[in-house]
């Protein structure tokens, strides 16, 4: 009996990782599960003067962070222009490694520095829209200066609608046709 439960674990997170893009078990199991709806942003945050997407516009997203995102059509609750790094941390609790972590902005590290951040470099995360995000160091994979977007959608796959969710850039948007 231990024998077969202990098959059927495996074989659910298998199933699990094999979900999805290239998010490792652990990311994928706190993307489905734990996610932050607050629609709170740091105070330094600017808001994005011209954004490709209006606030209260609708679009197209074609980022699939999370189960039944990509193909979704979102609307727009806020554009602002910041660097938005992927990184990869372990959660403050422990756990799986998180990977390649889309997004967290420059104004979620604590004691940012004035210049955005290298591949490579290490800070400490203010972001909490993921459980176990905040404070836990993470290792920046990767840079872009962006417009970044909040948005409100209903997953493809049913379910109830994500508010608020942080942080999507504007190449992974799509005007609806």
């Amino acid at each position: 009996m231990k024998k077969q439960l202990y098959l059927f674990i495996i074989a659910a997170a298998l199933t699990l990782s094999a979900c999805g893009n290239d998010n490792s078990y652990g990311n994928k199991i706190m993307e489905d599960t734990s996610y932050s709806s607050s629609s709170d942003v740091p105070e330094n945050l600017k808001v994005s003067e011209n954004p490709t997407f209006k606030i209260g516009s609708k679009a197209i997203i074609q980022a699939d962070h999370m189960e039944g995102m990509k193909g979704a059509t979102a609307t727009i609750v806020g554009a602002f222009d910041t660097t938005a790094y992927i990184v990869s941390y372990r959660p403050t609790t422990g756990g799986f490694p998180v990977t390649n972590h889309k997004w967290i902005i420059h104004e979620e590290i604590k004691k940012a520095a004035d210049k955005p951040y290298e591949s490579g470099s290490e800070v400490i995360m203010e972001a909490d829209h993921m459980k176990d995000m905040k404070g836990a160091t993470a290792q920046i994979n990767a840079a872009e200066q962006t417009t970044v977007y909040m948005i409100d959608y209903t997953p493809t796959t049913g379910g109830d609608k994500v508010k608020n969710h942080k942080w999507v850039t504007e190449d992974e948007l799509s005007a609806i046709k």
